[in-house]
Parts: structure tokens; sequence; C-alpha cells
């Protein structure tokens, strides 16, 4: 799954893609690149962000949208926690919506998601992205996690939402320090034996640039690391700003594991 961030502030590339012409090209770049879906947002998630107005949010997702629902050959993913934004992207073209929230945010998501027979990521966070770190407290946290995923899998089912459509993710560095991070990777087995697709999203966050050392520019073989371990736990799909290297890694560490089975 390719990043592409429509927003002024997102904590790696916020900004750059802004104009809706360059973030369609970056769209296809990333689709040449192996991406297998395109994830577009429209408000940051970093740490400390405040929330966007939803026609804000409409307005910067919309026009990348429809002009790529078109050109582009893979499904497009809309990355929101707001049933308004997620029905306009689906009408748009969209076929996916990844709601870091897992659907709790705006309750009205659930209903969108089926009507449009979308799928849905379900992700692990407390709080908000305003103040999810200072929620980052747990006795068991791969337990803890697996657990609320679980329940938010069966309250999308209960919505109507067939399990077929529905995937988990864990939420690495949403309301979790490093310690956490790196338990829910190391055990990120675990999760996937709840008999659903798991994605994970590692790229280029802090917990990798304070392991490597390294610069935030610098982040590609700490990043390809975390990605690989994830899909040898199982992992389905990885969410990656720059799916060139990722792929490659990808299809190593898919290979390895599949040769173990």
């Amino acid at each position: 799954m390719g990043v592409l961030n429509v927003t002024p502030d997102s904590f790696s590339d916020g900004g750059r893609y802004l104009d809706p012409d360059r973030a369609v090209e970056r769209a296809l770049e990333m689709a040449r690149e192996g991406a297998a879906i395109i994830d577009i947002g429209g408000e940051s998630t970093r740490p400390g962000a405040q929330e966007v107005p939803a026609g804000i949010e409409c307005e910067r997702v919309l026009p990348v949208i429809r002009k790529l629902a078109g050109r582009l050959d893979r499904p497009i993913s809309i990355d929101t926690r707001k049933a308004m934004v997620a029905q306009q992207a689906l009408e748009a073209g969209a076929v996916m919506v990844n709601d870091v929230s897992a659907m709790t945010f705006d309750r009205a998501m659930a209903g969108v998601v089926a009507r449009y027979r979308a799928a849905v990521v379900l992700m692990h966070m407390r709080g908000t992205p305003a103040t999810m770190q200072r929620m980052a407290r747990y006795h068991d946290v791969v337990g803890e996690v697996c657990r609320y995923l679980a329940a938010r899998a069966r309250a999308a089912q209960a919505a109507g939402i067939p399990k077929s459509r529905i995937i988990l993710d864990p939420g690495i560095g949403f309301a979790k320090q490093t310690s956490h991070n790196l338990k829910l990777l190391a055990g990120l087995s675990r999760l996937c034996r709840l008999g659903y697709p798991v994605l994970v999203g590692v790229s280029r966050k802090n917990f990798i640039r304070r392991i490597a050392g390294v610069e935030p520019d610098q982040l590609t073989l700490g990043t390809a690391a975390a990605v690989c371990l994830a899909i040898a736990a199982g992992a389905s799909i990885v969410r990656v700003h720059d799916p060139g290297p990722m792929a490659a890694a990808v299809r190593v560490a898919a290979a390895i594991s599949a040769a173990g089975r």
C-alpha cells in the first residue's frame, strides 16, 4: 500500500503533494514501483495533529481520486475517520476505507462502508492524534490490541460488513511508545491468528529512527527491516512511502516465509 498524503502537515511528506496534478503523478509512479493499493489521506494523523474539517479534507482528496479513478489500474483507499469524506471518496472511485479510529470516531462510518460494499481497515488507537501519546499505557499491549481489534471486527460484521472485507491494523506508533511498537511487531503472529488480513504501517516512523540512530531522510533500511519481519509474521499488507525498494523487500521476505511453510 503506497502512502499519498495530500496534506500540508503529515510527519514525513507533508506539503509535497498538495497540488492535485502532482499527487496524481506520484500515485501513478508508486503504482509503477509496485504499490498494489494507493492510500490517499487529507488529514494528518501524526502525534499532536489537530482535526481537519470534513469539507477541507474533501477539497484535498476528491480531485485526486476523481483524476486517478480513470487512470489507475489498482484499488484506491481513502484514509479518513469521517463518514462524509468516506462516502464522497467511495462515490469518486475509492473502494477501501482506512479508518485509524476503527469506525469509532464517526458512528456513521460503518453504515457507509456496508452500503458501498467497501473494504475497511480497522486500526487500534486510543484517544485522537492530538491526545493519543498520553494514553500509551498497557499491561499486555499485544493482548489488549488483539482483543480490541477482534471486538471492532465483530462490530463491523454486525453492521453488515462481510468478514472478507475487514482488515486489521495494530496501529504502530498510535498511542504506542517504542517498547509497545516492538512488542506488537514481535507478537504480530498472534494478531494474524484472529483470521483477518493484517496491515502494518511502520514506514519512516520515529521509533525506527531512534533505534537505527539515523537522520529522518535515512530510514529506508530500517523501514525495510521492520517490513520484512512483518511479512514473515503473516502480515498481508504493508503501508509504505517508498514502494520501489519495499516491494523488492516484500517479495524476498514472502518467498522465504513461503518456503518455510
